[in-house]
């Protein structure tokens, strides 16, 4: 019965650890609407003129939406133009997006192409893929579920694209003045404390294996 036993547990382990292995494809509203905002985005923000929405990926960005499930996370995402959101309005009609999306059992969707621009992250959108994760913040912490299936696709990412650097969303305000910041405004600015520097170093761990860039100094430092 030992011997078994412990088959039983390598085989469940095993299974555990495929669990967040595959991606569901579940994509957004990406009409006539969308593809003209985001380029007006890509444009107005940016100073980028092109003919199609398309990024070409150097940073994975981590998010949580603080949204408690699934289907009202992408609920909120899925219209092209912004529903509300007066702070952010004003800089752009594009709804919020992101590329990815992690449930709280780990589910893996992904809403848009990986090489689509989505409104994600302030300054950086035309060169970043986002991670978003279901929930967030002290009343709803992200899961183990969720930490394994963002550690499994920042490896996926990172082995398919050149990934310079992996960062939180609290963390972007430090690349203002870096040469991949593009953003005109110098007042259009959030504050940010997703996904928390525990979720962030514990990912940063599990995939050093890459040696992405560190990310820049604060202004302070």
């Amino acid at each position: 019965m030992g011997k078994y036993f412990v088959f039983f547990l390598i085989a469940l382990e095993m299974v555990s650890c495929t669990v967040s292995r595959e991606i569901i494809d579940e994509p957004l509203v990406f009409d006539e609407e969308r593809t003209q905002l985001t380029l007006d985005y890509l444009s107005e923000r940016y100073g980028i003129v092109q003919e199609a929405p398309t990024i070409v990926p150097k940073m994975i960005v981590l998010h949580w939406t603080v949204i408690p499930t699934f289907e009202e996370s992408f609920k909120t995402f899925d219209p092209p133009a912004l529903p509300a959101r007066p702070d952010i309005k004003k800089a752009s009609a594009l709804n919020v997006s992101s590329q990815f999306m992690v449930d709280r059992d780990g589910t893996i969707y992904r809403l848009l192409p990986e090489t689509t621009m989505a409104r994600h992250v302030i300054g950086l959108n035309h060169c970043a893929i986002g991670i978003e994760n279901v929930g967030g913040a002290e009343n709803l912490p992200l899961t183990k579920a969720q930490l394994k299936s963002n550690i499994w696709l920042v490896t996926y990412l990172a082995e398919k694209y050149d990934i310079e650097y992996l960062i939180g969303h609290h963390e972007y305000i430090r690349f203002e003045g870096h040469p991949l910041w593009l953003e005109r405004d110098e007042g259009y600015r959030t504050e940010k404390t997703d996904p928390g520097e525990d979720f962030m170093q514990k990912v940063r761990k599990a995939t050093k294996e890459f040696n992405f860039k560190p990310i820049p100094s604060k202004p302070s430092e």
